[in-house]
């Protein structure tokens, strides 16, 4: 009978190292279930685009992709795997995490033509739109910049950057605290926040506290996405424990900084997912497909994978670990899958692939 542990442990062992990938899955997350994710992500395609440093990318109705480069402020397009320059944003100014961030494309695009990013300037975070137009060759050139929304606070580091449409039609900002510890419990500073704003730049009709805010106390948002219902999560980088995948509820506050991941307290939202150590994650790009929400990690080089049961999250899975780098993006393609977009600096690449359903 004592001999019995030990070759439970055994089994448990060499079960383990007949998996592979995913491997173990040090997140907890808030539901009761530890089912795998409904789609499985395997790899078709690695695109050497020779990118530097790419931040963000949105899909045009044609299918052509419009990447951000965060160091050098140039928007790349992507067509038939082939990377070409459309254009420099003027006014960046790369510091640090900060430079040319997010984008997202107007929900009319075909009408308007825009373009909207998120950039570090001079004296503050913004978020612009550039109209982009095609030549008679089917060369793409961006106008001009034009500022919709400004004085979000900009430091080396906490810069936030990730901008999306929701299906509501509003523009989704998620801000960082800018090393600024005072403004995310603050509910008219901008830091540390995610904001609702019209696509004009103004704020949102119906927002909780009657300016951009739309949800508080965060630390570093990085990724925004939507389900299926139309509820949005977040991805958001922890100090050095608790990396969070979050449900953002209108109003709701993180807790950041009086507290991280999921501490039961009444007053603050807990975290769906906690990654109690952030070599294994800092989550960055985030995007949902069917009932599966994928986060590329940043120090945990991977691509992890959580199920989502309404409100609620399953345990996360790790694929790919150690073998592409610090994964920056994640990004739905027009045919279903997903793209995984680098940033090791070295240079940096796209990984195309299928989700194995």
């Amino acid at each position: 009978m004592t001999l019995r542990p030990y070759w439970m442990a055994c089994l448990l062992f060499l079960l383990a190292a007949c998996t592979g990938s995913p491997g173990p899955t040090p997140g907890t997350g808030s539901g009761t279930t530890a089912e795998p994710p409904v789609s499985v992500p395997e790899v078709q395609e690695k695109l050497e685009l020779k990118l530097a440093v790419p931040w963000a990318a949105v899909f045009l109705p044609d299918g052509t992709a419009i990447i951000s480069e965060r160091g050098t402020a140039l928007l790349k397009a992507v067509r038939d795997g082939q990377a070409t320059t459309v254009g420099k944003v003027p006014g960046v100014v790369p510091a640090g995490e900060g430079g040319l961030l997010g984008l997202a494309l107007s929900p009319h695009f075909d009408v308007d033509r825009y373009l909207y990013a998120y950039m570090t300037g001079q004296e503050d975070n913004r978020v612009v739109r550039l109209t982009l137009q095609r030549d008679a060759d089917g060369a793409l050139s961006p106008g001009p910049p034009q500022t919709v929304f400004a004085g979000i606070p900009k430091a080396t580091t906490h810069n936030g950057g990730r901008i999306r449409f929701g299906p509501d039609g509003f523009l989704y900002v998620g801000t960082g605290d800018a090393q600024r510890r005072e403004q995310p419990q603050d509910p008219d500073a901008l830091g540390g926040k995610i904001l609702r704003l019209a696509p004009d730049g103004s704020p949102a009709p119906g927002n909780p506290f009657g300016n951009a805010v739309y949800s508080l106390g965060h630390r570093n948002v990085q990724g925004l996405a939507w389900d299926g219902e139309g509820r949005l999560w977040a991805s958001e980088f922890g100090p050095d424990v608790n990396d969070e995948l979050n449900l953002i509820l209108p109003g709701a506050n993180y807790g950041w900084p009086e507290v991280t991941g999921a501490p039961h307290r009444p007053e603050f939202q807990d975290a769906k997912v906690v990654w109690p150590s952030t070599s294994e994650s800092s989550p960055s790009g985030l995007e949902i497909d069917g009932g599966t929400a994928y986060l590329g990690a940043l120090r945990g080089e991977r691509l992890w994978a959580v199920p989502l049961q309404g409100t609620e999250a399953g345990n996360p899975v790790a694929y790919f670990t150690g073998m592409y780098g610090r994964i920056r993006d994640v990004i739905r393609t027009p045919n279903g899958g997903l793209w995984l977009m680098t940033n090791n600096e070295n240079p940096d690449f796209v990984l195309v692939l299928g989700l194995r359903r």
